[in-house]
């Protein structure tokens, strides 16, 4: 049985996309490789001119397209997730500066991995709807019988080196994120949950 919607829930879904959408934002100020789904746009908006957080909205709602083949059906957390998350990196991207230092992007970067575990656990622990992202790899799963992981990696990757191709965000800390992030979020969700850790393969993707 569903938990019951309250504005307790809904804000913390609120809180947790828009610390996700800071996370990200401050990977892309880092300069050092984002995520596979941010790669794809800063990829785009190298191409375009677009800014990346307004670039990640419609990449959103693209993916969510993809659902309706897939029978998956949204939540609320879904669409604000579309909402949002893009959104708050455009801000963090266009009010922070980029630093020009090494010494100074590298710690950017950790923060932002770090920022993003903990905003993963806090809006995954309102339980009102898994990203877009999250929906197609879940979807893929379900409709075609392949294991979780094997539908990830290969979305993953597919955007990921079409992202490259465009000239998107690449760099040590894409091989980071992608080793990292899995084991943060298992680390952070039960700890803010009071909850199991989650099951393999279904770590967040980027921007959800």
């Amino acid at each position: 049985m569903s938990k019951p919607l309250s504005a307790a829930r809904v804000g913390r879904l609120l809180v947790g996309l828009v610390l996700y959408g800071v996370a990200e934002g401050l990977m892309v100020l880092a300069h050092v490789g984002v995520g596979p789904w941010t790669v794809f746009a800063t990829g785009l908006a190298e191409r375009t001119g677009a800014g990346v957080g307004w670039l990640t909205n419609v990449i959103g709602v693209a993916v969510l397209l993809l659902w309706i083949p897939l029978r998956q059906k949204p939540g609320i957390g879904t669409v604000l997730n579309v909402l949002l998350v893009g959104t708050a990196i455009e801000a963090t991207v266009d009010l922070l500066p980029a630093p020009d230092h090494l010494a100074l992007r590298v710690p950017l970067f950790a923060a932002g991995l770090v920022l993003l575990a903990v905003a993963s656990g806090v809006y995954i622990g309102a339980g009102l709807g898994p990203g877009p992202r999250d929906g197609l790899m879940t979807g893929l799963h379900a409709r075609t019988g392949r294991p979780l992981w094997l539908c990830r990696a290969v979305v993953e990757v597919s955007v990921l080196v079409v992202g490259w191709l465009l000239g998107g965000n690449v760099g040590v800390g894409t091989v980071v994120f992608a080793f990292g992030i899995g084991p943060l979020v298992g680390f952070v969700l039960p700890r803010l949950n009071g909850s199991r850790p989650p099951r393999a393969g279904v770590a967040p993707a980027a921007a959800g």
